[in-house]
């Protein structure tokens, strides 16, 4: 046997009498449902689950994914976090300027939208390049999209373009 563990002879470690795949190593009659059916303690067949939990997920149907499963009182403020509700203008906490990432990637979504035929919303001087023909649009604030801004509390902020200071 050599150094790198090949002798030349086909690979020495293959033990061509041993067992293999042949008709009696799968079983027909293996059932997984009827297993784990079997398995259940309280005696209702398939509706109960492996972890003892009724409900969808594994969950009770009265538990509460969001507060731990303690049922919290309805409070006047409005609730924040993963729900994502919209924040009304007055309320809006991020700057009303459009940072060079968020221009960058308005003028490429646009500039390829009017590169796949899409109206043009100012009136043309001759420029035949999409980009060029963006960065028109977006001096005169006429491209007609949302930036969602998204907040360390999981909820977000939209701005429309046209609300947006660039430079």
């Amino acid at each position: 046997m050599s150094d790198d563990g090949f002798d030349g002879g086909g690979g020495g470690d293959y033990d061509y009498g041993g067992p293999s795949f042949g008709e009696d190593a799968f079983d027909e009659h293996y059932d997984l449902l009827a297993e784990t059916n079997e398995g259940a303690e309280d005696g209702q067949g398939e509706e109960s689950h492996m972890n003892g939990v009724e409900g969808p997920n594994g969950v009770e149907p009265d538990h509460d994914l969001a507060t731990g499963g303690i049922q919290q009182e309805p409070s006047s403020v409005p609730p924040t976090g993963l729900s994502g509700e919209r924040q009304p203008n007055k309320v809006r906490v991020t700057t009303p300027y459009l940072t060079k990432y968020e221009r960058a990637r308005i003028l490429g979504t646009r500039a390829l939208q009017i590169s796949m035929n899409a109206p043009i919303l100012v009136p043309l001087d001759g420029e035949t390049d999409a980009l060029q023909i963006a960065i028109k649009e977006l001096s005169q604030r006429k491209i007609p999209l949302v930036i969602r801004r998204y907040l360390p509390d999981g909820s977000f902020e939209d701005w429309s373009v046209s609300e947006l200071i660039s430079d």
